[in-house]
């Protein structure tokens, strides 16, 4: 993997370990994003905090043990939960601050699944 490839899947990871930590926590800034969007806060633990810190904890197993295979199938996963995520804010008509960090989110899945898939 190129330095680039790497630093796309580092913040990929470090965004979606504190996002994820941050759901598993409760953390209470995103709860009003999380009512807006109509999402129950049970689901913070699963599937939204499990899901994002699997996904982040599969980049870095990627990265650490040098497999792109690994890098792709967790950089997939996340680009599936912010599509999901995604759909389920203009579902609910919010276009707050957490819509445009899943479309960041999303952007960075995406990244760090083309510059895996190029390496």
């Amino acid at each position: 993997m190129t330095a680039f490839a790497v630093v796309v899947v580092a913040v990929t990871v470090g965004l979606n370990a504190f996002s994820g930590i941050a759901a598993l926590l409760h953390w209470q800034p995103i709860l009003p994003g999380m009512v807006k969007a109509g999402v129950p806060e049970s689901w913070l633990t699963f599937p939204i905090g499990t899901l994002k810190t699997a996904g982040a904890a599969g980049l870095f197993a990627g990265l650490l043990v040098q497999r792109p295979g690994l890098i792709i199938a967790a950089a997939v996963g996340l680009v599936l939960f912010f599509v999901c995520a995604l759909y389920t804010h203009v579902r609910a008509g919010d276009y707050t601050a957490q819509f445009f960090l899943a479309v960041f989110f999303l952007t960075m899945a995406c990244a760090s699944l083309v510059v895996s898939l190029t390496a």
